[in-house]
């Protein structure tokens, strides 16, 4: 299997001081990194057997599942997908990963390189991806990592095989981390302001109606109730922009969302696709489920929001759920 079908799955320090005492001597140098061996050698065409990567790190502990589409998925996070892009980068970063220079196969200097045993107290991190039945396709314990900042000069980290203590300066991008939050992918929804022609809220079971005046340059103004009083145009603008570049803070499954009613707004856009969001208050927390209705746009949103409940900025509950209060123009 080749870079390009490595894609397919996506759907994939500095060093401390006294290391130097560990390095090859000068006579002997290593390799040109491009004549170094492969720490994997013919993993791409192994990797269409890989369902699960495990990453531990201190007492944090991250695992993937590839789901039956290919996708890669958070188990932590109730099946979530996580970030195409970030798994892709992982197992291409492990198929190019270069050993460039032998250093200790002392046990007791492998901490110097942050290659300890992997353990609740320890920095170094364990990777691991697996087959179906378990079995370890490529697994690594990764030390200190050190970036460099000449152009073109790839980044490099200490490695050794588990149960081995032969460590190596290896070449090449390794992004692990075992904090699940790094991992997901974060965007909910990207619908341009434009897009909002009329948004109906309820919000302490009073109902505000925003219209869009015509012609291109039309702004949202209060229609409901008739009677309402100067209208702050950051505020209204913040209701329009409600689904622009809308991201999370945190993802549960819908059965789990926390906290009380505290708002809906109904939100009516061009090329008949209506988005219905509802919220609740956990604390400080605002929580919001979405739906959408309409043709074919409306069912590739639902596919990707259905059955899930979306942490959100507390900002979020003015702009999906506005009352008159919180779009009144303040004196002054």
């Amino acid at each position: 299997m080749n870079r390009r079908h490595l894609f397919t799955l996506g759907g994939t320090a500095v060093v401390a001081a006294g290391a130097a005492a560990l390095l090859v001597p000068e006579e002997a140098p290593g390799p040109a990194p491009s004549e170094s061996p492969l720490a994997f050698p013919g993993l791409p065409g192994r990797l269409d057997a890989a369902q699960r990567i495990e990453i531990r790190q201190g007492p944090q502990s991250l695992v993937l599942q590839r789901g039956p589409d290919n996708a890669w998925l958070l188990p932590e996070k109730g099946g979530y997908p996580a970030r195409g892009e970030r798994v892709r980068e992982l197992l291409v970063g492990l198929t190019e990963l270069r050993l460039t220079e032998p250093r200790t196969a002392d046990p007791q200097s492998l901490a110097r390189l942050g290659l300890e045993e992997p353990g609740p107290t320890s920095t170094a991190v364990l990777l691991r991806v697996l087959d179906g039945a378990g079995t370890p396709i490529a697994a690594l314990v990764i030390g200190r990592r050190r970036t460099r900042t000449q152009g073109g000069v790839p980044e490099s980290a200490y490695v050794r095989r588990p149960g081995e203590n032969q460590s190596w300066l290896a070449e090449g991008r390794i992004p692990v981390d075992a904090d699940a939050q790094l991992w997901i992918d974060r965007e909910i929804a990207n619908l341009p302001e434009e897009r909002v022609r009329r948004v109906i809220a309820v919000r302490d079971g009073r109902t505000v109606e925003l219209l869009r005046e015509e012609g291109p340059d039309g702004r949202l103004r209060i229609v409901l109730p008739g009677d309402a009083p100067a209208a702050d145009e950051v505020s209204l603008d913040e209701v329009g922009r409600a689904l622009e570049g809308l991201t999370l803070l945190d993802v549960r499954p819908e059965a789990q969302i926390p906290g009380q009613p505290a708002g809906e707004g109904r939100f009516i856009l061009t090329d008949n696709l209506t988005i219905t969001a509802r919220l609740r208050q956990d604390g400080g927390n605002v929580w919001m489920t979405i739906a959408a209705t309409g043709d074919e746009e409306a069912a590739r949103l639902n596919a990707r929001w259905r059955g899930w409940a979306y942490q959100v900025g507390t900002w979020k509950l003015p702009a999906f759920a506005p009352s008159i209060e919180t779009l009144r123009k303040r004196e002054g």
